[in-house]
């Protein structure tokens, strides 16, 4: 049995070189490590684990999700299992990951799936120091609940026989490994919001914080911002410095102490994707970004000087758009998210929602136009995301939901319990926009497993919405996503009730009744038909684009062609085009 090093006061952290001498320092193969997740992760610890444990298939990692580099937890074969709530990509939309698709057999390694905001209530009971947590996630009838007898309970409630509490047993890694933007040598590490998980993880940890910074600066100057330490040098067992240590992440810095932030590198993350569809390109960029790579100054030589420069934010201006072009005849994507677009600002007009929480992928976008074209007309809701942004304002041309642009222009940033729990779970006028890899009749979701036993990505924190507030779900219509039954049960349909797809809007009056198509727009020709494919009606739509026994409602309303003003605000969202 190995013993952890012997602590130093808690004045005096380790000072290790780097990332690997810190890892090597003090894990050891087995631990449960914890990757921290704000808006990133910790990635050159994590890259330091996959190195120091190769092969081994040892250790435990818990992390909110696994993508982009991440992805190496996977190609080093260090790990044994991983505890998380999404396993897949993120860049430019959610989707899965070759990887991955035996995940649910236990390759490459044994998984334990959470939702976003459960996961995060684990920690908190661990950091509290409390036997559990009570969560509205996970409900009765979700698969998300399979497995887990030993850390989730379904007891009588203690004011009213008839109803339940679900408990959560505390999440408690060995070592938290967390990034932050600056830290003394005391070890009072400084981080700035979006926080997403937080410090849980920090106060969790049996053992303690190793951690990463950009620049470790004198005592004074963190005296100077005590508002701004969010791990205490109590917590903290080691320090290093790290620049881009989140990378290919992105780090918001505020400018404290004179480092500057980072964004997303999105060619990298693109470049992963594109490897991983083939296990020798796959273990090809394992060896150059990862497996071969000395230390992680290698890592920023390899990067080079020009591209760590390219990702610095807040960038200087840039130079004006040009005009979107809307040339073109909208898309079939592009018919989905405007209609769903309108959906989701018709339901804020007639139920008065305030907040709209919007799920990675078309969801988002069409939560996103919603929100403008209600802006155009005088009406403001909020728009939020998971991981602690709210009120939004989407930087135009940048269509991914976690960018540090749009945490720039967001009226608060904050993390995941003060969005999954206030704004949305404690708020009844939050409207949650889903997506939905397939949907059943009942409005139940799935996003984890096909019916062939390939991986999916899992929840993030779908589960999180659909269970507490009413939902939209907007989805392309295919037999292969409308699905008379689910393979497995993500997300509860109970408080969805409107679907939308490229066709048209299916509502219900409530959950256990039956969904009927209310509006019509004919699809337009894509993902390999052409006009003289499509379905010449409601009713031939509904049979042949959907593997739903639903109707078509006595009242359908015909839906308006998409507007040069509905397709000029996307494009200008999405110049590139990634959700066409």
């Amino acid at each position: 049995m190995t013993t952890a090093p012997e602590r130093p006061s808690p004045a005096a952290p380790y000072m290790a070189t780097g990332p690997d001498e810190l890892i090597c320092r003090f894990v050891r193969a087995g631990d449960h490590v914890h990757a921290a997740a704000t808006m990133s992760r910790p990635n050159a610890l994590l890259n330091a684990v996959c190195r120091a444990f190769a092969g081994m298939q040892s250790m435990t990692v818990s992390t909110t999700a696994v993508h982009s580099s991440a992805h190496a937890l996977a190609l080093s074969g260090a790990v044994r299992k991983v505890i998380t709530g999404f396993v897949g990509d993120t860049f430019p939309s959610p989707r899965p990951n070759r990887l991955y698709r035996e995940l649910a057999e236990g390759r490459p390694f044994e998984v334990e799936m959470w939702s976003l905001l459960s996961y995060t209530q684990r920690l908190m009971a661990a950091a509290l120091g409390q036997p559990f947590a009570t969560t509205g996630s996970l409900l009765a009838e979700t698969d998300l609940r399979h497995g887990k007898e030993g850390s989730l309970h379904l007891v009588p409630h203690p004011e009213d026989p008839e109803r339940s509490v679900t408990l959560l047993s505390p999440l408690r890694p060995r070592f938290t490994l967390f990034h932050g933007v600056v830290a003394d040598r005391r070890g009072n590490v400084v981080a700035v919001p979006p926080l997403g998980e937080g410090a849980w993880a920090a106060y969790a940890a049996t053992e303690g914080v190793l951690a990463s910074v950009e620049a470790i600066v004198d005592d004074e100057v963190i005296a100077a911002m005590p508002d701004r330490v969010v791990i205490p040098a109590a917590r903290v067992l080691g320090l290093c410095e790290a620049p881009l240590g989140a990378h290919p992440q992105s780090l918001r810095t505020g400018g404290l102490a004179g480092v500057e932030g980072y964004l997303d590198d999105y060619g990298f993350l693109t470049d992963i994707v594109t490897a991983c569809k083939d296990p020798e390109t796959a273990a090809a960029w394992y060896e150059e970004w990862v497996g071969g790579v000395e230390s992680h100054a290698d890592y920023l030589e390899r990067l080079g000087e020009a591209r760590r420069a390219s990702l610095v934010f807040p960038a200087p201006p840039a130079a004006p758009r040009p005009p979107a072009d809307v040339s073109g005849a909208p898309t079939e994507q592009e018919q989905l998210i405007v209609l769903g677009a309108r959906t989701v600002a018709g339901l804020v007009r007639e139920r008065g929602y305030d907040t709209l929480l919007a799920g990675i992928g078309t969801s988002h976008m069409s939560a996103w136009l919603a929100a403008r074209l209600l802006a155009a007309d005088g009406v403001q809701v909020q728009v939020a995301a998971e991981l602690g942004l709210q009120s939004m304002d989407p930087e135009p041309g940048d269509v991914f939901l976690f960018s540090q642009r749009h945490a720039e222009r967001s009226q608060m940033l904050a993390g995941v319990a003060e969005t999954l729990g206030g704004a949305v779970a404690a708020n009844p006028r939050c409207l949650g926009v889903l997506s939905a890899a397939e949907i059943d009749p009942d409005a139940g979701i799935n996003t984890t497993l096909l019916p062939d036993g390939r991986w999916i990505t899992g929840s993030g924190g779908a589960n999180d919405i659909a269970s507490s507030v009413d939902c939209v779900v907007i989805a392309v219509a295919s037999p292969r996503r409308y699905v008379p039954r689910l393979t497995h049960l993500t997300s509860p349909g109970l408080n969805v009730r409107d679907v939308v797809s490229q066709f048209g809007r299916f509502t219900r009056t409530g959950a256990g009744t039956p969904f009927e198509l209310a509006s019509w727009l004919p699809p337009q020709p894509g993902r390999g038909r052409t006009a003289q494919d499509l379905p010449d009606g409601p009713e031939a739509a509904v049979r042949d684009l959907t593997g739903w026994p639903v109707g078509v409602s006595g009242s359908l309303t015909d839906e308006k062609a998409v507007t040069t003003e509905e397709l000029t605000l996307l494009r200008t969202m999405d110049p590139e085009g990634f959700y066409r």
